[in-house]
């Protein structure tokens, strides 16, 4: 909004002109949502508890997080509604870029609100089915891939990926093939996250890394000499996706003030679908999918995590007639739980894999 106001008035003072530039409008992005999210926290938490919106912890997880029974849940809207009003205040509002993120994250956040809502208020342990979980996820994953291939919103092919470590090397599509790879993208990030969310802060610190990860390529691809330089994609208006990207990283970290152990709310379904579903399409968009990987390499980690122990239990089982484990639990974060480390440690010690993980994903734009 300000975008389109605070320049015209430049006539009468030149200094309202730096609302033209995206690093003065990032700053400011990321401050506001780091602060409604401060305002937010309390008063969303004091209705949480009045509503009697707890966690419901199962039995079958580790015995120290039984005590978090009854903890509100669904905090994730403080980080939606911090993302997009600071995104709207100060990101380009007819820029694509800048629509699909917030229709992402709005779209994700509205399913994890129905699973917890169905899970916490209507009772039921399940939530949303899985089947219709996945439906929604794909649904917008499919939706967006189709769109991105029929309406052309940069110079490069839509089907054209950018692939780690090759400035002179990308991974081209069919178009049906791409259509679905956005769906399991989007999909898999989103559930990515959701798995991640099993300590307090640790989705929300590595969501808060990988949005300002995934920003700086924002920003790269928006400039013409930035991009020719360092061999990536230039995505003309893509600049203002690092508006949101840090709004979000903001939103996360204002978050974080209230779930920082021990939590005073949990993020829910509702926030960890949203952040994972904004990610994976903010790569998507960024042409940066197989650089998702990197990026959120620890999302990756309690994700095959998951899928081994679930894999080799099922084999052992048929093999042997008796179901087997890799990991003394699954996710990976309460293996180590297991062994008795104490959770503000593992979440410590993943925020910093985050942060290596991240420098890697950077350090690709001078291997090349």
């Amino acid at each position: 909004m300000l975008y389109h106001l605070m320049p015209s008035l430049s006539d009468v003072n030149f200094v309202f002109n730096v609302f033209r530039y995206i690093t003065f409008r990032a700053a400011g992005a990321v401050v506001t949502a780091l602060m409604i999210a401060f305002v937010l926290g309390p008063i969303v938490i004091r209705r949480l508890r009045r509503a009697k919106v707890g966690q419901i912890v199962r039995e079958v997880g580790p015995e120290s997080h039984w005590s978090k029974a009854g903890t509100p849940t669904m905090g994730g809207v403080i980080i939606i509604m911090s993302t997009v009003l600071s995104t709207l205040l100060w990101a380009e509002l007819t820029n694509w870029y800048t629509v699909i993120a917030l229709v992402s994250l709005i779209w994700m956040g509205m399913i994890g609100f129905l699973d917890d809502y169905l899970k916490v208020v209507q009772g039921k342990t399940r939530g949303l089915v899985a089947r219709y979980k996945m439906i929604g996820q794909w649904s917008f994953g499919l939706a967006l891939g189709a769109f991105l291939v029929f309406n052309q919103i940069s110079p490069h092919a839509s089907t054209a990926t950018a692939v780690p470590f090759f400035s002179d090397v990308q991974a081209r599509f069919a178009v049906w093939s791409f259509i679905l790879f956005t769906g399991v993208v989007v999909s898999g990030s989103s559930n990515a996250v959701n798995l991640t969310d099993g300590l307090d802060g640790l989705a929300a610190g590595l969501g808060a890394i990988a949005a300002v990860t995934l920003g700086i390529f924002a920003y790269i691809a928006g400039r013409f000499d930035m991009s020719e330089y360092l061999g990536f994609f230039y995505l003309p208006g893509a600049g203002e996706l690092m508006i949101f990207a840090v709004a979000l990283a903001g939103a996360a970290i204002g978050f974080l003030w209230y779930n920082a152990y021990p939590a005073q709310v949990f993020m829910g379904d509702t926030g960890s679908l949203a952040l994972g579903g904004a990610l994976g399409v903010m790569a998507i968009l960024l042409k940066a999918e197989f650089l998702l990987v990197i990026v959120g390499g620890v999302f990756v980690m309690e994700t095959l995590s998951v899928i081994i122990q679930r894999g080799f239990f099922m084999y052992t089982r048929l093999r042997f007639g008796e179901g087997r484990r890799v990991f003394r639990m699954a996710p990976i974060h309460h293996h180590f739980e297991a062994l008795g480390w104490p959770e503000t440690k593992v979440v410590t010690r993943f925020w910093i894999i985050g942060i290596l993980f991240a420098m890697l994903a950077i350090s690709t734009l001078k291997i090349r």
